[in-house]
């Protein structure tokens, strides 16, 4: 199974300026489409409940939307609890081959310090905030390995890279 964190950063490494600030807010269109069709192609997307909540408290059409969720729940949307292992077993029991983990920090972070992310893809936007929230909550420790760079925009860069396993 492959499982990838797809994020857009300010050029100053924030996802955005504070939690209940969707990214759309800030990001390119060119950014919105990227996300639009590679989550469409994986098909299954992963969010914890903020992030859910910047985008209406809606599906993103197109894609199994689970939300991580302690005590919510939401209309035409699956809600877990589950560790990020147990989560990703069962649907892997299910016959998925893809996942993207859409956000925010504490989801991103929750994943990589379970060591199951397989591949990082950050969009990099032509802005800076000078503080806001950080991609990860807390300290890691994660060689990574450049596999592809792309400008979909004039101020936006796509990176793509796979997370070496030690």
């Amino acid at each position: 199974m492959n499982i990838y964190i797809i994020a857009a950063l300010s050029a100053d490494g924030f996802i955005a300026k504070d939690i209940n600030e969707p990214s759309t807010k800030w990001t390119s269109k060119e950014d919105t489409k990227h996300f639009m069709e590679r989550t469409k192609r994986t098909g299954v997307i992963v969010m914890g409940s903020k992030t859910f909540e910047t985008f209406g408290s809606k599906p993103l059409p197109g894609r199994r939307n689970i939300v991580y969720s302690a005590n919510k729940q939401y209309e035409n949307v699956e809600t877990t609890k589950e560790s990020p292992y147990d989560l990703l077993k069962r649907l892997e029991n299910e016959g998925i081959n893809e996942v993207a983990i859409c956000g925010g920090a504490s989801i991103y972070t929750m994943f990589m310090e379970a060591s199951l992310i397989d591949k990082l893809i950050l969009t990099i936007e032509g802005v800076v905030f000078g503080n806001g929230v950080r991609l990860f909550k807390s300290r890691l420790n994660f060689s990574l390995k450049l596999v592809s760079s792309e400008q979909i925009g004039p101020n936006t860069v796509v990176l793509e890279y796979d997370i070496i396993k030690k």
